[in-house]
């Protein structure tokens, strides 16, 4: 439930208010907002409990929240969120592109790319040193030491880096170069790994599973966001359907129902999408007149020789083009990248 507040309430009344909500056995979620401060409650309600809050000083309302998500639907927060990974907002008038490679595979790969996409005017740098995959006999990453390169990485680019975690364990060194997790697909309901990335300060990324509903996902968010981590940004990356020629079936439409639903910024992956990088610029540019708070895209120098994901991998040169053709897109509709 949402406990609204009077416009007029003091400090000490709201945290009596929060107080007595711990009283009764609640999990508590503040939220300021501009005109009233709510408080979103999780826990077993009964009349006495709710007639008890209504009557305690500086409570405006007590508002039952409908929705299985409790934390991350509008019911609970009316206006859109922001997330900042350092100077990077989602879900402002910006469109952040994150590029970079599918796997880190050497320093000489990794900063060859970082430089590139830096100079064509991306956000983030993005690049796997965990790489969890369909095939045990798959490369897997390479781990710690894929992280020293990323770190060298932001440091000749200065561009912040989002790369994916995938075990509780590693929560802790993964953090110490990220500035943003990815949860990636195959973990999004990995349930010990969200609350893991949850109780951390980071900003995380979750990507939507191969055959998730969208509440599902938003489910998956919810994990996070009870375990105290406000700053998550869904990423739609296609699903799974009957239809073969591309990799995924991406769902633009997502983006517009998240937005209807959800305060939570929602991004979009065109590479694993739809699988061939050909398609990534018409995708690109669909999402972002969708109303997509960013993109994530693929980019190798050498895709032909990609120890993963070649195929949907924008060569810099195409992905400098695909800067140039968003940011017309994105004027039309009012944003900027």
């Amino acid at each position: 439930m949402i406990v609204v507040l009077r416009k007029e309430a003091t400090a000490e009344e709201i945290k009596a208010v929060i107080e007595r909500l711990h009283e009764f056995g609640f999990r508590t979620h503040v939220s300021e907002g501009v005109e009233k401060t709510i408080i979103g409650a999780i826990g077993e309600k009964t009349a006495d409990k709710i007639q008890r809050l209504e009557m305690t000083p500086g409570v405006e309302k007590i508002v039952p929240i409908l929705q299985p998500y409790k934390l991350a639907g509008r019911e609970f927060k009316a206006t859109g969120s922001t997330v900042a990974v350092g100077p990077v907002v989602f879900g402002g008038k910006k469109v952040p592109v994150i590029a970079g490679p599918c796997a880190v595979e050497s320093e000489e790969q990794m900063l060859t790319i970082a430089k590139a996409v830096a100079k064509s005017g991306a956000a983030m740098l993005r690049g796997g040193a965990y790489k969890p995959r369909t095939s045990p006999y798959s490369f897997q990453g390479l781990e710690k030491a894929g992280l020293e390169i990323l770190a060298e990485a932001k440091r000749v680019t200065g561009l912040p880096v989002v790369t994916e975690v995938v075990n509780p364990g590693d929560v802790e060194q993964v953090a110490a170069v990220a500035d943003m997790f990815q949860i990636g697909a195959r973990n999004m309901q990995n349930y010990a790994l969200l609350r893991a990335v949850g109780l951390s300060s980071k900003p995380v990324m979750l990507k939507r599973g191969l055959s998730a509903t969208i509440t599902e996902w938003l489910m998956a968010a919810e994990y996070i966001l009870s375990s105290g981590n406000n700053d998550v940004v869904l990423c739609e990356r296609g699903i799974r359907t009957y239809e073969t020629e591309t990799r995924n079936t991406l769902d633009l439409s997502a983006v517009p129902v998240i937005h209807e639903i959800s305060h939570l910024p929602v991004i979009v992956d065109p590479s694993h999408g739809t699988g061939k990088w050909r398609l990534v610029l018409p995708m690109s540019k669909a999402a972002v007149a969708a109303g997509a708070d960013g993109l994530m895209v693929e980019v190798h120098h050498k895709p032909e020789e990609a120890m993963s994901d070649g195929p949907q991998s924008l060569r810099p040169e195409n992905f400098h083009e695909m800067m140039e053709q968003i940011a017309a897109v994105a004027a039309a509709v009012g944003r900027e990248i």
